[in-house]
């Protein structure tokens, strides 16, 4: 005992902390010293025995369960807490993962109708309408489309947009870098005139021109009192920083436009389809099904959203920093934010919510992102729940992604190819590429599509340490349940339009399912072979007074 004592302190001087788990052998090792020596001593042995078994029990106590948490920068998480030990296959699911219930009975229809005023080929016009987009790639996608519509509610011609140089990703791209300018033009032919830029003899309306805002969610009404008239007197408008400048709800065949501008007439460059079928062909060649996951980790995602996410005074002052770009952005409270769903799930979370909806760890998974904040450490939680993660970056060689490397919007495209071609896609927000390809995959036949309901998830999420898998996997596919990408779990006119296009989605009748089952495989190139549309006015048009003024 006393030789003991002598190497506790010989480790103490040290300056470490003795092992508890060796004081815990050592201990019983004397227990069965003094059994040896009193060995023909009944009591003794029931004692020395009792005595080593209640050390035993003292020390597991002292050992308090491994629970991971998830701060950001920490390295070889895991993801297994106390009862909550992830199955390999995800357990068991209560529907299908690869395919929606209901798709069959739905399919895309945009096709103008004959009450839709053709554009009269006859009638030169003398406005020029130029627009200036703003944001993203997706976000500048929804100005390219509603700046068509805007067109043709003015009767005006259509200058091919300019794209946003300017923004947080700085990218010099142009609009026919990204996009297939020519066949913008020519799919839209029947609809608005659209030009590559001014004729030689309006250039000099160019100078002194001066840029005009219209209100976010501007009506048809809206443009032709504000806009109209500038646009007669001057001949020549530029409408800038436009995003979502255009109402929500339209006349149906206003929205129609919407799909066949969006769902038809803006396609990728050559170059970008090429590259982008590229990807999707690798991850099939590695699993028949595959997910897609478009996560929003960004630092300036994470700097947007004033969330919190456990890294520290670190955090705070980089994503604080980052905050000061936006004057607008109020200070709140991170715990509130994420208590009400408005802040994106963490790569662990997203791993999670897809075991516990079936989705177990043999699934290949195509990460779709920027710059991850915290790095592979941020995404190791979610590595160990899906081995199989898969980037662009790691399913091309340096040279084949060089051409795209050095311009976002078109990164951004190669994911969006790849996120629209997956049999499941998961988003961690509801952003603008989450909200566009959730639209378009609905008009496309209602292929799975996960939105986080992140209110809901964040309690379990918060309280999983003190349940069972069985209990969390129950919770995770009841809260999922109307946020998987079935048909009718948005009403008509709920959310923004591009993420639920129900004007331009028809169902089927049953008496005619195996014609329109016909119709269904061919209607993506219907509209480029309808013939001449009987004219008609522009009453349609909702002519609503009422207009929204910008925050």
């Amino acid at each position: 005992m006393a030789s003991l004592n002598m190497k506790m302190k010989k480790r103490d001087n040290y300056g470490a902390e003795p092992d508890k788990k060796k004081l815990a052998m050592a201990g019983i090792r004397h227990q069965l010293l003094l059994l040896l020596r009193r060995r023909h001593r009944l009591f003794p042995l029931v004692s020395a025995f009792s005595g080593c078994l209640l050390l035993l029990l003292l020390f597991s106590f002292s050992f308090p369960p491994v629970i991971h948490h998830s701060p950001l920068g920490r390295k070889n998480q895991v993801a297994v807490e106390s009862k909550l030990l992830v199955p390999e296959n995800g357990g068991r699911s209560d529907r299908h993962l690869w395919s929606s219930k209901l798709s069959n009975s739905y399919y895309g229809c945009s096709n103008a109708s004959g009450t839709f005023q053709v554009l009269d080929k006859t009638s030169q016009t003398d406005r020029y309408l130029l627009i200036a987009t703003s944001g993203g790639l997706n976000q500048q996608r929804t100005g390219i489309i509603d700046a068509v519509v805007a067109a043709y509610i003015l009767n005006a011609t259509l200058v091919i947009p300019k794209l946003d140089q300017n923004s947080y990703w700085k990218d010099i791209s142009n609009f026919e870098e990204i996009f297939d300018v020519d066949w913008f033009i020519s799919h839209l032919s029947k609809d608005v005139k659209i030009i590559k830029e001014l004729p030689n003899g309006e250039e000099s309306r160019l100078i002194g021109l001066q840029s005009i805002r219209v209100p976010r969610k501007c009506t048809p009404s809206c443009y032709l009192q504000r806009v109209l008239p500038l646009l007669k007197k001057k001949h020549v408008v530029q409408l800038s920083k436009f995003d979502y400048r255009l109402a929500n709800h339209l006349d149906t065949e206003l929205q129609k436009l919407r799909c066949r501008v969006n769902y038809h007439a803006v396609r990728y460059t050559e170059t970008i389809n090429k590259m982008g079928q590229i990807l999707v062909d690798r991850m099939r060649t590695k699993a028949k099904h595959f997910v897609a996951l478009h996560l929003r980790f960004e630092p300036d995602m994470l700097a947007f959203s004033g969330c919190y996410y456990g890294g520290g005074q670190k955090e705070r002052l980089e994503l604080g920093v980052m905050r000061r770009r936006w004057k607008t952005l109020h200070a709140a409270n991170p715990d509130k934010v994420r208590e009400h769903g408005r802040c994106p799930l963490t790569p662990e979370e997203i791993g999670l919510m897809l075991r516990g909806l079936g989705f177990g760890r043999e699934v290949h998974l195509y990460v779709a992102s920027g710059e991850v904040y915290g790095g592979d450490a941020t995404l190791a939680p979610l590595r160990a729940l899906f081995p199989n993660l898969h980037t662009k970056e790691t399913l091309t060689s340096k040279k084949e992604l060089a051409p795209f490397a050095r311009f976002s919007s078109r990164m951004a495209a190669l994911d969006f190819i790849v996120c629209d071609e997956s049999d499941a896609f998961v988003t961690n927000n509801n952003g603008n590429m989450a909200r566009i390809l959730a639209g378009r995959r609905r008009y496309m036949g209602h292929k799975v599509t996960i939105r986080p309901n992140a209110k809901k998830l964040h309690k379990i999420f918060t309280n999983r340490h003190n349940m069972t898998w069985d209990e969390f996997s129950t919770k995770v596919r009841k809260y999922q349940t109307g946020f998987m990408g079935e048909p009718d779990e948005m009403k008509a006119g709920e959310g923004e339009f591009h993420e639920n296009p129900t004007s331009c989605i028809c169902r089927k009748k049953k008496a005619n399912e195996e014609l329109k089952e016909d119709e269904h495989d061919s209607w993506p190139w219907e509209y480029s072979d309808i013939g001449n549309v009987p004219m008609a006015t522009r009453s349609g048009l909702d002519h609503q007074s009422e207009v929204d003024h910008e925050n």
